[in-house]
């Protein structure tokens, strides 16, 4: 535990602590929030789905939007790596592939925040070569 010097020192704890419980009190109704599953599986995580997760952490904090950001396993969309799905309250989920940096910060200004449909979609009906 780091030791404490100043007030700052104090809030900045204060601040981590309290996001750590209401990251625990909203993951218990996530139908309620905002959800982003990062694909961690090993091919997402070769990809630097562990950039965008943290990312998509950071942010959402830094904007104050309600929503909880976890990790996932596989979606079955390796060739798009990494992969994000995006759950609004009462709407169908949206996977978003060949997300970095710069798509996470426009799926969140666009799709988040305004509800607008972004490139990079990944359509439910995807079938592979072999189907």
């Amino acid at each position: 535990m780091a030791k404490i010097k100043t007030l700052d020192d104090l809030i900045k704890m204060k601040d981590e602590v309290q996001s750590k419980i209401k990251l625990r009190e909203n993951s218990d109704h996530p139908e309620n929030l905002i959800q982003v599953k990062v694909g961690m599986a090993t091919c997402g995580i070769a990809s630097g789905a562990k950039e965008t997760l943290k990312y998509f952490v950071e942010e959402t904090e830094r904007q104050a939007i309600d929503a909880v950001v976890t990790q996932t396993g596989c979606m079955g969309y390796c060739y798009a790596e990494p992969t994000v799905e995006v759950i609004l309250p009462g709407k169908e989920p949206v996977v978003f592939g060949y997300v970095n940096n710069t798509k996470a910060q426009e799926i969140i200004d666009k799709y988040i925040n305004k509800g607008e449909l972004v490139d990079g979609i990944i359509p439910i009906s995807f079938k592979t070569i072999d189907e």
